[in-house]
C-alpha cells in the first residue's frame, strides 16, 4: 500500500490568516515552478488534454476507417507515419482521438471518488467515535483485495462499458481519498481555532466548511492527483481484458487488446498504446510529486 505523506503545513495552517494564506500559496507556487521536472510534468499533462480536447480536428486521417489492404504497415509508410493496425486504420489519428477517451476514463473516476471520498473522510474525521468507527471499518473492508482484482470484479459484475468502468474505478478509489480526508480532518478537528470557533457557539456545519475544508481539500487533492496514474492504468487494463471500452471505440488499453496477435509482425507498432499509457501515467505521478514538494515548506 502507497505511503501518503500529508503536507503538516496544510493541516496546521489558520483559515482566518489570510494574509499567511496568501504567503503560504505564493511560496507553494514558487516551489513548483522552480522544479523543472515538475513543470515538465505539468506542460505534458496540458498537453495530452489538448490533445484530448481537440483530438479529432487534429488527427490526420479517419480513425475509423478500416482497408485490408493497409493492415499493418510498419511505422514510417508514406501518410501513416505511426503505421496503421490490425485492420488498417491509421495508428496516429487513433492514438490522438484515443486520448481523449483513455483520458476521460482515467481522470473521471478519481474526480468522483474525491468528491465523495472527501465527504465521507470529513464526517469520519469531524464527528469521531461510534460514527469515525462505523464508516472507517466499512472502509478498511474494500482494503482486503487488491485495487486490480476489487476493479476486474465488480466490471465482470456490472458488464463491460464506459459507464460500468467507472463505476467500478470509482469504487475502488472512494475508500483510499476517505482514508486521507479522514486523517486530516481528525489532525484539523484538535486545532486550537476549531475549539474556540466550537466555543463561540458556531454548529457543526460552520466549523467544517470555514475551518475544515480549506486544510483538507489540499492534501487530498495532492493524493488524488497521484491516483490518476493508477486509474489509467487500470481503466486500459480492464479495456485490455474486454471489460471496458468496446471496440471499434479507440482506447489505448482496448488498442493494446487488439493489437497484442501482432506483436510478432508490428512489434514497434503494437507497442505504442502501451508507450501512449506509461507516458500519460509517469506525467501524472512525476506532477503529484512536485505538487506534494511544492506544498510542503518545511525544506
Amino acid at each position: 500500500m502507497t505511503t501518503v505523506t500529508i503536507p503538516a503545513a496544510l493541516a496546521a495552517q489558520p483559515p482566518q490568516a489570510m494574509q499567511r494564506s496568501r504567503g503560504y500559496w505564493t511560496a507553494a507556487a514558487l516551489r513548483f515552478t522552480r522544479d523543472p521536472v515538475a513543470m515538465g510534468a505539468a506542460l505534458l499533462v496540458l498537453a495530452l488534454i489538448a490533445l484530448a480536447l481537440f483530438g479529432p480536428w487534429l488527427a490526420p486521417a479517419d480513425p475509423y476507417q478500416a482497408s485490408i489492404l493497409r493492415r499493418l504497415k510498419p511505422m514510417g509508410t508514406e501518410g501513416m507515419l505511426f503505421g496503421s493496425d490490425e485492420l488498417g486504420r491509421d495508428m496516429l489519428s487513433r492514438l490522438i482521438v484515443g486520448a481523449r477517451l483513455s483520458l476521460f476514463i482515467g481522470i473521471t473516476p478519481v474526480l468522483l471518488a474525491f468528491l465523495i471520498g472527501t465527504v465521507i473522510g470529513i464526517v469520519a474525521g469531524y464527528a469521531g467515535g461510534f460514527v469515525n468507527t462505523a464508516i472507517m471499518r466499512t472502509i478498511d473492508v474494500f482494503y482486503a483485495f487488491p485495487s486490480v482484482l476489487l476493479a476486474i470484479a465488480l466490471s465482470g459484475v456490472l458488464g463491460a462499458g464506459v459507464v460500468n468502468s467507472l463505476i467500478s474505478l470509482s469504487i475502488v478509489f472512494i475508500p483510499q481519498i476517505a482514508r486521507v480526508a479522514e486523517s486530516v480532518t481528525t489532525q484539523v478537528r484538535g486545532r486550537d481555532y476549531v475549539d474556540a470557533a466550537r466555543a463561540s457557539g458556531a454548529n457543526a456545519f460552520t466549523i467544517v466548511r470555514v475551518h475544515v475544508l480549506g486544510n483538507v481539500l489540499g492534501p487530498v487533492f495532492v493524493y488524488a492527483t497521484s491516483l490518476i496514474s493508477v486509474s489509467m492504468i487500470l481503466a486500459s487494463g480492464l479495456s485490455f481484458l474486454g471489460l471496458g471500452v468496446k471496440p471499434p471505440e479507440p482506447e489505448w488499453g482496448l488498442m493494446l487488446n487488439t493489437l497484442r496477435t501482432a506483436i510478432y509482425v508490428q512489434p514497434w507498432v503494437a507497442a505504442l498504446p502501451g508507450a501512449m499509457i506509461f507516458i500519460t501515467s509517469i506525467s501524472f505521478n512525476l506532477l503529484s510529486d512536485g505538487l506534494r514538494s511544492a506544498m510542503d515548506n518545511k525544506g
